[in-house]
């Protein structure tokens, strides 16, 4: 997986329906998600009428949209701004405890990041995004900018390819085509059809390894995690500075990230028998 040294809150942007495009949409519902969909790393707080300018709506009706989020609890007003709400962390919460894959994964990404002195990440894939559930930090290290809940492309990065790879061909390619793919650095691939080849080869030898495709100096190296039925539900990855891992340490790297993404597949399976 690639990530941004300093700043990995490179994430990317939602895309911003025109005004006319809500006349053949849910307007209560999208129009709230928009709302939600506008907070990012770099903007944090927005103020009512900014609201309403970027989805496109009067500011009396942008303000009725925003009262029924505060309501909920899904955004709070501060200062005269407006921030994301206490219920989105609870739901937040909610989804990493649902699935109790962090709790199973950790011992081993924490033996992980002891082998290899890197650091190592839990990610699934939701819908065009990756989301991170959980990371270990090696010790010393060098510090990259990534936290939990922190989401990513699905077109770039070793551990958003493993999860692509094994989505299934006809959801990779509607991934793929729904949307133009973002462009980090030289090396990010945008051709879907370069993609699918990739996913193929990543398929045939079982990890991901990827350098510089969403930072220049980042190098991941993926593999995925299965559940019981042999379905594969998250990845586990190192991310390091390319600099960190000679080329001769490369293969030892990678056996050691598919021993763990095994090793979490086999506790994973275990946990789930009655």
């Amino acid at each position: 997986m690639d990530l941004h040294v300093k700043d990995a809150s490179r994430m990317p942007s939602p895309t911003r329906p025109s005004a006319s495009g809500y006349r053949d949409r849910n307007a209560t519902a999208d129009r709230a998600l928009d709302i939600l969909l506008l907070f990012t790393p770099d903007k944090l707080l927005w103020t009512g009428a900014e609201i309403a300018d970027h989805i496109g709506v009067a500011r009396s009706t942008g303000y009725r949209y925003l009262q029924s989020l505060t309501n909920a609890g899904f955004v709070e007003e501060a200062s005269g701004k407006f921030q994301l709400g206490p219920r989105i962390f609870q739901l937040a919460r909610l989804a990493r405890t649902g699935t109790h894959l962090s709790d199973i994964a950790l011992p081993t990404m924490r033996g992980l990041a002891a082998r290899v002195n890197e650091s190592v990440l839990l990610t699934r894939r939701s819908g065009r995004f990756v989301v991170c559930l959980d990371l270990v930090e090696a010790v010393p290290t060098v510090r990259l900018s990534y936290e939990r809940g922190h989401v990513l492309p699905i077109n770039a990065g070793a551990a958003a390819e493993v999860l692509l790879a094994w989505a299934g061909p006809d959801d990779a390619a509607a991934i793929l085509n729904a949307a133009p793919l973002e462009r980090f650095t030289h090396k990010t691939l945008v051709d879907p059809a370069r993609l699918q080849a990739r996913f193929a080869r990543i398929r045939s030898q079982g990890v991901a390894i990827s350098q510089g495709e969403l930072d220049e100096q980042v190098l991941g190296v993926a593999a995925p995690i299965r559940d019981i039925k042999g379905s594969v539900v998250a990845a586990v990855s190192i991310a390091a500075l390319a600099s960190r891992v000679q080329p001769g340490q490369l293969k030892s790297v990678a056996a050691a990230v598919k021993s763990a993404a095994a090793n979490i597949s086999d506790r994973l399976s275990v946990a789930a028998k009655p």
